[in-house]
């Protein structure tokens, strides 16, 4: 499993039949993706990516907390989010938030079960 280098977490972690994934930025190779919409497609190319690591599909996750700086972004977010995971899709709570680490502008954690 990853463990992102300094910092005192890890990317993912198995408890039983649960698969429980930090929140994901969209940062590839350490980099912020340019716009909002590749943003969020690779923040949600990371979940699916430590989902992976666990043998796991983006079918498997049954709760996300998702994390906006703008919900005026809302409706792009849900379109990208939709297009990322099959039906049923997960439970789902989404907040505005004043900030994320990096000058994000979403952040997406999941909760897997493997059961």
């Amino acid at each position: 499993m990853s463990n992102l280098t300094g910092l005192p977490y890890r990317a993912s972690v198995a408890a039983g039949e649960w698969v429980v994934v930090s929140g994901q930025l969209g940062l590839r190779d350490g980099v912020l993706a340019a716009d909002f919409v590749d943003e969020v497609d690779q923040l949600l190319a990371n979940l699916a990516a430590q989902l992976a690591e666990h043998g796991l599909g983006m079918e498997h996750v049954v709760k996300t907390t998702c994390f906006l700086i703008d919900l005026g972004q809302f409706a792009v977010f849900n379109e990208r989010y939709a297009s990322a995971f099959p039906e049923p899709r997960p439970a789902r709570s989404t907040i505005q938030v004043a900030g994320l680490p990096l000058g994000a502008n979403a952040e997406v954690e999941a909760w897997a079960y493997r059961g």
